[in-house]
């Protein structure tokens, strides 16, 4: 029983824990997020594993700084094979131009597949307190939508955003717009770090493309049961 809209977190900081925690979840899990924690402790063999497993790799590292340095750090990654990989939109149009110009122009001299690129738009840390702290003047949910019309302007394939925005995301950028949640809680899990939250059959009603969980599943005491018993509640959404 796989869903394939399920992104399974893997918050870990060595390879031998994620190698560990893939083979627990087994067939149950097909989609995998490797973020910075992981990928800066144990580095591009954590996605070459994967792959060989036949999973499907998210690379979240939210590459953001000038734009040339993010279109040669995307040509980078691109040779990776990672299926998604993100960049931040607080870097802009230009900087996220070059971030998809890089990823095509790689995947074709390379043959293969383009990587789809998201852009983080806000955390889903960040309630209006601390976005305001940070000078944001518009309403978060206003400037996840700015930052989504942005982004795809730019020519990026979908967005990082809270699953209480997606809704609107959705509306705003059409069907084809990828829009993959973060701050997926189950109703009897706890909130922990994530401000803007919402459970996974809420996220996909209000127009997920994907759902990225971490700790409901790999920190439960059974992470493949844990896992299936999501799976089996979205399964008419």
């Amino acid at each position: 029983m796989v869903d394939k809209r399920i992104i399974a977190a893997l918050d870990v900081h060595s390879f031998s824990a994620m190698k560990e925690l893939v083979s627990r979840l087994g067939e149950s899990i097909s989609f995998y997020k490797v973020g910075m924690e992981l990928f800066y402790s144990a580095g591009p063999q954590v996605v070459e594993y994967l792959k060989e497993c036949n999973k499907q790799v998210f690379l979240d590292l939210k590459v953001h700084d000038i734009p040339h340095t993010v279109g040669q750090s995307i040509r980078a990654l691109t040779r990776l094979g990672a299926d998604f990989m993100t960049v931040h939109s607080a870097g802009g149009r230009e900087m996220m131009e070059q971030a998809a110009a890089a990823a095509q122009e790689e995947a074709l001299r390379l043959g293969i597949t383009r990587p789809k690129l998201l852009a983080v738009t806000v955390l889903t840390s960040m309630d209006a307190a601390a976005w305001q702290e940070i000078g944001g003047s518009n309403s978060v949910a206003s400037s996840v939508l700015r930052l989504a019309a942005l982004a795809k302007a730019a020519g990026i394939d979908g967005t990082v955003s809270s699953p209480q925005e997606a809704g609107d995301i959705r509306r705003q950028n059409g069907t084809d717009f990828l829009i993959v949640t973060p701050g997926i809680r189950p109703a009897s899990a706890a909130v922990q770090d994530q401000k803007r939250i919402a459970t996974p059959q809420q996220a996909l009603q209000n127009g997920a493309s994907y759902l990225v969980i971490g700790r409901p599943i790999t920190q439960a005491p059974d992470p493949r049961q844990a896992a299936e018993k999501i799976i089996a509640a979205i399964r008419e959404v």
